[in-house]
């Protein structure tokens, strides 16, 4: 199986330096030494093994190579600044592949010394859209919700294997890659925390009710939610408010990479899915085409509540539902559709057959639609 941003990434490559950033073990470097087919001299240097270190920070990398992969360069402090100086002096030659499961997206806004001088591609967990041609797209919805989308869990095909693969990699991102990012010193309640998301997959979250759960400030949760984002652990989702005079306009809702980490009902894990289906298609997106995309849910005062509202460039695509079995029209879905007017409204089922239309919504079979999205 091969991911769909290779193409892209090879062809990026003639241009600028490339930063591929994703969770861990998501399959990053998979991905970059599959362009030995397309350029057979690569030369391949992880920052955690002492002889590649040492390379790295010499930059005594093989310049006859035709491509060069740096693997978590970004541990290295000063990594920006000594990117940037070799880009200025030698060009795009070696083509450059910088990977890293944290840091390499934060670096977008202001500030940024190595601006214009490489392209970004974000990692997702495997998709239906990836997997179409090893399965049917309703045996791969089942198989994601139940063991996530990371490569290993997933191909095990093993819920035991799974849970055993979950554990190490969420205690290895939690006591090693933190510690890099940013030491923590009470891991056992950073792992709680983690827990407790883990039963709020879909709801919206209280930074001050966490607080009390963890006998913490609600400061300290909230900048602990952060890290968690930073290393693509998880992801928050905000509310849309604009148009909508009586929306709330405070509490996200949370949402794993690895959906087979979700501590919820068969609801909670459909939800998660198509929500890291969808954030793979928006960053797709803006990682190949540039569009400027948001992912939203909606809420007003009257408890209405739609899962997920997408904007592209500013202009309202899609509004969807998403619902295991159920398909009668949700009413909160039919209120938005005529409040908000997006150019698509969806309800997602997982068990639905058929598309069945109801005014200007579609009440869709939930692989079959995912099965569609680029990225």
């Amino acid at each position: 199986m091969e991911r769909l941003q290779k193409e892209v990434i090879a062809k990026d490559l003639e241009k600028k330096m490339v930063l591929l950033a994703g969770p861990r073990q998501v399959g990053k470097t998979t991905l970059a030494r599959a362009l030995k087919s397309l350029w057979p001299k690569v030369e391949y240097l992880n920052w955690d093994a002492d002889r590649d270190r040492k390379i790295m920070l010499r930059q005594e990398w093989n310049r006859q190579a035709e491509l060069v992969i740096l693997d978590e360069f970004h541990k290295f402090k000063n990594w920006k600044s000594r990117l940037k100086g070799i880009y200025d002096t030698e060009g795009v030659f070696p083509r450059l592949l910088i990977t890293g499961s944290a840091r390499l997206d934060l670096y977008r806004r202001g500030g940024d010394s190595l601006a214009g001088r490489y392209f970004l591609h974000r990692l997702y967990p495997l998709s239906i859209r990836e997997l179409r041609s090893e399965m049917p797209p309703a045996k791969s919805l089942a198989r994601l919700m139940l063991l996530g989308g990371f490569p290993e869990p997933f191909f095990s095909q093993s819920e035991t294997e799974a849970k055993r693969w979950r554990k190490q990699h969420l205690e290895r991102i939690i006591r090693e890659d933190i510690q890099d990012l940013e030491p923590i010193k009470d891991i056992s309640s950073l792992l709680l925390l983690v827990d407790l998301l883990r039963e709020r997959v879909g709801s919206r979250i209280s930074y001050a009710s966490l607080a009390e759960d963890l006998r913490v400030s609600p400061q300290t949760v909230k900048h602990w939610i952060q890290v968690l984002e930073h290393l693509y652990v998880i992801f928050i989702i905000t509310p849309y408010h604009r148009n909508l005079a009586r929306a709330i306009l405070k509490e996200p809702k949370v949402y794993f990479y690895d959906t087979g980490a979700v501590n919820g009902d068969s609801g909670a894990r459909l939800e998660n899915l198509v929500a890291v289906s969808l954030r793979k298609w928006l960053h797709f997106l803006e990682d190949t085409e540039g569009k400027d995309v948001a992912l939203h849910y909606v809420r007003d005062k009257e408890k209405r509540e739609v899962d997920f509202l997408i904007e592209i460039d500013h202009r309202l695509e899609h509004l969807i539902e998403v619902k295991v079995s159920d398909t009668n029209l949700a009413s909160s879905l039919a209120y938005f559709q005529q409040k908000l007017n997006p150019r698509q409204s969806i309800q997602l089922v997982q068990t639905a057959t058929r598309v069945k239309t109801v005014g200007k919504i579609n009440i869709v079979p939930a692989g079959e639609w995912l099965a569609d999205l680029a990225g």
